[in-house]
């Protein structure tokens, strides 16, 4: 059984823990607020280009942009997106178990022939990945701590180059998309080869006169969408990791608070039981005494 001094410690412990969780609670959501504006500016403009780029290649046929070209999968890339701390629940693991999925059903082949490579955005997912039998082909850590739209174009710029020169066909992103401070989405999406999707409910443009000409157009603004997806996939993992460790941290100095009672509630019985003890025993040795 625990001594009074034991459950004292304890309570010590645990209430210098709780006081770490409160403050990386704290932290999280002042940092939350800043990471929900950068969503917020990123979003139109992602949306905007994709828009533009949809429709420029309904009307042009003639495009023979090679980001475009699809082709015949013969090495795969999947950049999986984590963090760099923990502290924040099931962030992380739903990001890994969704990429073991993913390569256990649709590149099981390619995973076994070593046509499969990852890149790793965050601490988390290169230790994990890195202790397995998966090929890493280059890992990005310490993103999130000064996040900015160059490392996004540094790691496009680096995906691009390798696609390009046909060392992998085909690139996936696998990551956290921000819905809510409880809230987030596994998304996966495909970065190249870049696919071409449809105007927001057949959305109808004017047809403008380009200049120099649509095709220039198109190849300019290609990278710049590679970028902004890669951008904006960086700003919801951040965002959606923020209030998954918001949410933990919370979680964990409520279970603190409720450790505490329970402990004070344990003490208050040891220490209760211990005086009636010595209450007894110095009856006791006092009848003892009378009748001697």
């Amino acid at each position: 059984m625990a001594t009074l001094r034991d459950i004292k410690r304890r309570i010590t412990g645990v209430s210098n823990i709780q006081q770490i969780t409160r403050a990386m609670k704290m932290i999280a959501a002042v940092q939350l607020r800043k990471a929900q504006e950068n969503i917020i500016n990123a979003r139109p403009y992602a949306r905007k280009i994709n828009e533009v780029i949809n429709h420029l290649l309904s009307v042009e046929k003639n495009v023979s942009n090679e980001l475009l070209q699809q082709r015949k999968y013969e090495r795969v890339a999947i950049v999986v997106i984590t963090s760099d701390r923990g502290m924040c629940g099931a962030f992380n693991m739903n990001v890994i178990r969704t990429v073991e999925e993913l390569v256990s059903k649709e590149y099981k082949e390619f995973y076994n022939n070593k046509n499969l490579e990852l890149y790793c955005v965050g601490k988390k997912g290169f230790d994990y990945f890195s202790k397995r039998n998966y090929l890493i082909s280059e890992s990005y850590l310490g993103l999130f701590s000064h996040l900015n739209f160059e490392s996004a174009v540094k790691i496009v710029h680096d995906l691009k180059l390798k696609y390009l020169n046909h060392q992998f066909d085909n690139v996936i992103l696998v990551f956290n998309e921000f819905k809510s401070v409880i809230q987030q989405n596994i998304l996966i999406e495909q970065l190249l080869p870049i696919k071409p999707g449809h105007s927001i409910n057949n959305q109808k443009f004017v047809d403008y006169i380009y200049e120099p000409n649509k095709i220039e157009i198109i190849n300019s603004l290609l990278p710049k969408k590679l970028n902004i997806q890669l951008w904006r996939a960086l700003l919801e993992s951040f965002a959606a990791e923020l209030g998954a460790r918001m949410t933990a941290m919370d979680m964990a100095t409520e279970n603190a608070k409720e450790l505490i009672r329970t402990l004070r509630l344990t003490y208050n019985k040891e220490r209760q039981a211990s005086i009636t003890k010595e209450i007894i025993e110095i009856v006791s040795g006092a009848n003892a005494m009378k009748e001697s």
